[in-house]
This record gives C-alpha cells, sequence and structure tokens, in this order.
C-alpha cells in the first residue's frame, strides 16, 4: 500500500496550509490557505501551484482563516472542479471571508499597478477575484461533526472539533487499498485551541491510536500561565486603564473571526461593570461584522450565545463604510478602534496605524499570533521605525501585547493533545511553527514517541508512509528553507532606509549629511 504526503504550505513556517495526500487511486488536498509573513513568502501565492490542481478528488477543510482557505479560489481558477469539503460554519465564514480577500487582492493590486506605472514596471493580475471568491463556493458541501463521509476513490473522512475557531475542526482520514485491503489511519490535527473557554469547546479527536499524525506547533516553545474567564478581562482591563491612561486612543489589530468576537464581549462587560474607563468601541471592519452574524446564530454554547451582547448598541459601533472610517480622523480622547488585520499586514488598521503610530498618546494592542516579516511582528519586535505604504512612520505609540485571547494551544496543551491521540505507529509531522517551536515540540514530544519518528518536513518534501514510518523522498521546493521563516531583503531594505533617515537626522550639518550620502553612493557604484 503505497500512500504519499506533500509538505507544499505550513511546512517550516506558520502560514500557507496545504498538505497533499495521494495514494493508488485518489489524490486530495487538506487546506489551500494564503502565506504571509515576508514579501518573499507571500510572492508564492502568485506562482503556479506545485501540482495540478485537475487531478484531484478533493479538497478537505479544517477551518475557514485564510492561512488555510485562502487560495482556494486560485485552486479553482486552475483546474480544480470537485468538492471542498468543511463544516457549515466554515462554509458560511469562507463565503464572507473569501469574498473579502477577493476584495483586498484587487484593490492592492490596483494600488500597486499604479505605481509599477509610474516606475515603469509591467502590471500583474490579481491572485483572484471577489467574483472567483463567489464561483468557488458553489463547489462546497457542509459535513457535520463525527460522521464518516467518503471523499474520493478508496478514501473516507470525518471532521473534530478543533476548538480553534468557530467551525474548526481537526480531519482524521482513512485510506483503503481496497474492500478487503488494508487501512491507514492519517490525523491532520488543523489548528488547536487552547480549551477551557467560555466561547468555544475543548479539542476533540478519535481515541484508540493512528498510524501517521499531522499537527500544528504554532506555540509549540510556549507555556502559558493557566487562565479563565475571570483572569481573561481583568488582563484586558488592566491593558484598558494603561492605555486611558496615556491620553490618547487604543488601536486593536484584530482577527476578523473569533477574537474580534471574543475581545468585544469582554470588552463591553469589562467597561459595563466599571472596571475600565468608559469610552467609544469602533469596530471599523465590514468582514468582522459579517462574521459577527454567523457567530449571533452559530455561537451558541451550554445553551446560550456569548456573543449576543455584542451587537451594536451604546459604547459599540460599526463602521462598515470606507467614509465612516476616515471620519475617525476627527475623534479626539479616550477611544477604541478595533480593525483588521491581526498582523497588521491588510485592512483598516495600517491606514489608523499610519496617522497615529507617531503619537505618543497613542496604544497598540497586540492580541494574536504575529508570523515573522509582518508589520505586527516588527511591531511586537519593538522596531522604532517602521515603512507603511511605502512611508516611513516613527513608533511612538506605547506598543502592547496580551496572549490569553490566543486561539492557539500553547506547548503542554499540544503535548496533551497529541499524547491523547496515541498509540501513534507510523511517524510524526510537526507542522504549522517557526523553527523554534518545531524544534521545543520535538523535544516535548520525544520521550512519547521514538525521535526517529518525530519529523520536521520542509516545504515541499514528499514522503512516502508506511505501517511503521515514513521515508523522505527527493523533492524540488519552490522555496529555499532559509528563507521560508525569516525576514527577507525586502524586511532589509526597509530597515536600512529607516536607518539612513536616523542617520541623516542625526547629522550635525549639511556637509556631514553629503559626505554620508557620497559615500553610500560610492560603495552602490563600486563594481560586485
Amino acid at each position: 500500500m503505497t500512500i504519499e504526503i506533500f509538505f507544499h504550505g505550513a511546512a517550516g513556517c506558520v502560514t500557507g496550509s496545504c498538505f497533499r495526500v495521494r495514494s493508488a487511486a485518489a489524490e486530495i488536498l487538506v487546506d489551500c490557505g494564503l502565506f504571509q509573513g515576508s514579501k518573499t513568502l507571500k510572492a508564492l501565492n502568485y506562482n503556479a501551484f506545485p501540482f495540478d490542481p485537475r487531478h484531484l478528488d478533493a479538497v478537505l477543510l479544517t477551518h475557514a482563516h485564510i492561512d488555510h482557505s485562502g487560495q482556494l479560489p486560485k485552486l479553482m481558477r486552475a483546474g480544480f472542479e470537485r468538492t471542498i469539503y468543511a463544516t457549515v460554519e466554515t462554509q458560511e465564514l469562507c463565503e464572507i471571508m473569501l469574498a473579502d480577500c477577493g476584495h483586498i487582492q484587487e484593490s492592492e493590486v490596483e494600488h500597486l499597478n499604479r505605481r509599477n506605472v509610474q516606475r515603469g514596471r509591467e502590471a500583474v493580475e490579481a491572485i483572484y477575484t471577489a467574483r472567483d471568491a463567489a464561483r468557488v463556493m458553489e463547489q462546497f458541501t457542509a459535513v457535520p461533526l463525527g460522521d464518516w463521509i467518503a471523499v474520493a476513490p478508496g478514501m473516507r473522512a470525518r471532521w473534530w472539533d478543533a476548538g480553534h475557531i468557530l467551525g474548526s475542526a481537526s480531519i482524521e482520514l482513512e485510506i483503503r487499498e481496497d474492500t478487503a485491503g488494508e487501512v491507514r489511519r492519517v490525523m491532520f490535527s488543523g489548528d488547536l485551541g487552547p480549551g477551557g473557554s467560555e466561547f468555544l469547546n475543548d479539542p476533540d479527536g478519535p481515541i484508540g491510536g493512528v498510524d501517521h499524525l499531522i499537527m500544528e506547533s504554532t506555540y509549540g516553545a510556549r507555556v502559558r500561565d493557566a487562565t479563565d474567564s475571570v483572569t481573561r478581562r481583568a488582563a484586558l482591563a488592566k491593558e484598558l486603564r494603561l492605555a486611558h491612561g496615556h491620553g490618547g486612543p487604543l488601536l486593536m489589530p484584530a482577527f476578523a473571526v473569533e477574537r474580534t468576537q471574543e475581545l468585544l464581549a469582554d470588552l463591553l462587560q469589562i467597561i459595563d461593570a466599571g472596571e475600565a474607563p468608559p469610552g467609544a468601541i469602533f469596530l471599523d471592519s465590514p468582514l468582522a461584522i459579517k462574521a459577527s452574524e454567523i457567530f449571533f446564530e452559530h455561537g451558541r454554547k451550554a445553551g446560550r450565545n456569548p456573543f449576543d451582547k455584542i451587537r451594536a448598541a451604546g459604547h459599540l459601533h460599526f463602521l462598515e463604510k470606507a467614509a465612516d472610517s476616515d471620519r475617525l480622523e476627527q475623534v479626539t480622547g479616550w477611544y477604541i478602534i478595533m480593525a483588521g488585520s491581526g498582523m497588521c499586514d491588510a485592512g483598516r488598521i495600517r491606514k489608523h496605524l499610519k496617522r497615529l503610530l507617531w503619537r505618543d498618546e497613542v496604544s497598540v494592542l497586540l492580541s494574536g499570533y504575529q508570523a515573522v516579516g509582518t508589520l505586527g511582528r516588527l511591531l511586537q519586535e519593538g522596531q522604532r521605525n517602521v515603512r507603511i505604504q511605502g512611508e516611513q512612520i516613527k513608533v511612538r505609540a506605547h506598543i502592547r501585547s496580551l496572549d490569553v485571547y490566543s486561539g492557539h494551544a500553547d506547548a503542554p496543551a499540544l503535548g496533551r493533545w497529541a499524547k491523547a491521540r496515541a498509540p501513534i505507529q507510523g511517524s510524526l509531522f510537526l507542522v504549522h511553527g517557526e523553527p523554534e517551536s518545531l524544534e521545543a515540540l520535538r523535544e516535548r514530544i520525544g520521550g512519547e514517541i521514538p525521535d526517529a519518528r518525530v519529523v520536521i518536513p520542509q516545504i515541499d518534501e514528499r514522503f512516502v508512509l508506511d505501517a511503521t514510518g515514513s521515508s523522505r523522498q527527493a523533492a524540488t521546493p519552490r522555496l529555499a528553507q532559509s528563507a521560508v521563516a525569516t525576514t527577507d531583503w525586502h524586511n532589509a531594505k526597509s530597515a536600512l532606509l529607516n536607518d539612513l533617515e536616523e542617520a541623516l537626522e542625526r547629522a550635525p550639518d549639511d556637509a556631514a549629511r553629503a559626505a554620508l550620502i557620497a559615500t553610500l553612493a560610492g560603495r552602490l557604484k563600486q563594481p560586485g
């Protein structure tokens, strides 16, 4: 029985989740997401797939986040015509998220092409459009949790609650050689939630062992303090009081799905209880507003819906039109803006950061994972000069991070989840993590599974799965692994331009500035 698995994304990095499974009878994808992070990594989104989408029998989707679903319209445009299987909540969220992603790509490409014309460069085409996003939704089929579904010849799958966002799931795939032949069980964790949430269930999964496990490692190097809803809201209230004390507004970059809704629910409860200064809260994200409607419909847990309280009223204002967002420039004093994207790499949050980062009375609160090379990561790491849409911005605002709203399990929780899937007869593949997280989780799990069977794949690598392990096969990666989870020359260029601006400002006079520029110009003209 020959089963191959290809790691076309989330290998040595956190984004671009895309795993291809091939047997003698069928070929499927688990996830098909966009890469996020450095420009070098995001460039893969524009390249052709390293496989022929026309040969795929199905796509199995773990959840709606764009780094897991964001290339589905592109897949359709490249010839994929079969079914995409996902939970009903994932399907409904994808309908609005993919459309939003298509609109953003059209807008960004239009802006880029205006600059390309000015620079004499060729125009580029959007990865896909909002119309493509609407068309691909016709290929979705909703699946219930816990039921086996035939997804391709010789393959069936069932979805288990992953507790990460609304509708998120781990996927158990069973591959059978023929009606009387050998069966292999391959488990994909998807993104796993931290558990203990009043908004979501704890991660679940099959008991009794699997043959191979493909597991996320986002926070494989992090151990969080135990928390509950009371301590979580207390931590958020403290951040609100600190921000209010600085005298200006608070910007909260947030992922439009799940994090925004959870933060809003807690914000309103904290303010209503008098635990933080009252003030207007502006949800400046059409996508988050649309997503909230889905949470109103499907967010019930234990007989109640904790998201009902976040309907626009009182302190909370929903801003759907761009003109409404622009009018925030006229607001002064203490207020809160929540907008996407969570990593500050797109959406309306960039506009607010561009106009407010230089002010020392402003606060920015990061509440989710920040991938390498993103603006959010640069701010989190303390960069005092950043570039937004080509302009240098001095960072004087107070940058804070709050980890208690993370949608990812920490290292001990990941270890417990993996142990609960034991015995793992074959290989445990660690994906969806940066190098230090992958290695830390390998060490943590090493006592449970022999080290030789814990594998950290690289991008586009291919493995043959057998009953007791896996064998690495020759592969031609689209990108060197050294460039996958690091900053790139674009980041280095931005840092250099920022350093040059600062050096010119510090220079004692114009003669010193001219000498510095002459030295740099001379170095650039040297051969090699």
